[in-house]
């Protein structure tokens, strides 16, 4: 059997309830794909994004929504060595990948701000959105996982002053009629990366011109910095994680002071004083 069907077959089969089922069960449950939808899904060049590519091409293969997907690789300035890695996974593991340039990392380079790791994000996902629409594609397929889930729901919390979580799916607000997806969205970060070991594959860990130079300080990441709160809490409570995520799907608005949607802000006493 080649390489790349028994990668293909090890996402049915030995991974089927910690990868296979969670990635069905997302894109039912939250409506992420849907007849003639047209998917570009984006490959960084990491686990998560490669892993996401191959369960797309499995959905469009054998499941039972018709649906075309695009697999797209956007160059923001890798190094020679990183792109070569990412163009070597996808002859491994069969996906048909398109790779565009931009030149993001220079230009955020050049930039006089303290926050390049916000600026490359924003400017990727435009040179995504574009890239998307030039494709004919209505859903753009993101490789964020569980994790991520819990890790932003905490960041807004202790470092925005805010309750808000990653959804699974959101409309864009600049390019009427494009979705963004996240079809990993139940799949945790430990499975991904037992996939990947279990098959022997080594992806990008982080490809960020930034992470290359020696000023830059991992430690002071605050998303890195939750990861290891997380991390000590699953020592006193193992489902620490899911009681998290299912705060989210269960919040009681009895017992919270305020609320805001669309920029609009209720506190509780709006309706206190009507319960008289």
């Amino acid at each position: 059997m080649e390489r790349y069907k028994e990668i293909e077959r090890s996402i049915i089969k030995k991974y089927r309830k910690e990868i296979w089922s969670k990635v069905v069960k997302a894109v039912q449950e939250y409506q992420l794909i849907e007849a003639n939808d047209r998917v570009m899904v984006c490959i960084s060049g990491g686990k998560d994004s490669f892993l996401l590519a191959k369960c797309i091409q499995e959905l469009s293969r054998h499941g039972k929504i018709p649906f075309e997907a695009y697999y797209v690789v956007m160059n923001p300035g890798y190094n020679e060595l990183n792109k070569k890695m990412i163009i070597e996974n996808s002859q491994i593991l069969n996906i048909p990948i398109q790779i565009f340039e931009s030149d993001i990392f220079n230009t955020v380079t050049h930039m006089d701000t303290k926050s390049p790791c916000y600026m490359c994000a924003r400017m990727r996902r435009g040179y995504l959105y574009n890239k998307a629409k030039e494709l004919g594609c209505n859903k753009i397929a993101l490789g964020h996982h569980f994790n991520d889930v819990i890790e932003t729901t905490l960041l807004s919390m202790f470092y925005g002053a805010e309750v808000k979580t990653m959804m699974p799916k959101l409309h864009s607000d600049n390019y009427q009629g494009m979705e963004l997806i996240r079809p990993l969205y139940l799949v945790h970060e430990e499975d991904i990366i037992s996939w990947k070991k279990s098959n022997d594959l080594t992806f990008l860990n982080c490809a960020c011109r930034f992470t290359e130079e020696a000023s830059y300080d991992e430690s002071a990441s605050k998303r890195l910095e939750i990861k290891n709160l997380i991390k000590e809490l699953r020592k006193k409570n193992p489902d620490i994680e899911h009681n998290i995520f299912k705060a989210l799907d269960n919040i009681n608005l009895n017992c919270v002071l305020g609320t805001k949607k669309d920029s609009i802000y209720q506190s509780f006493l709006d309706e206190y004083e009507k319960e008289k």
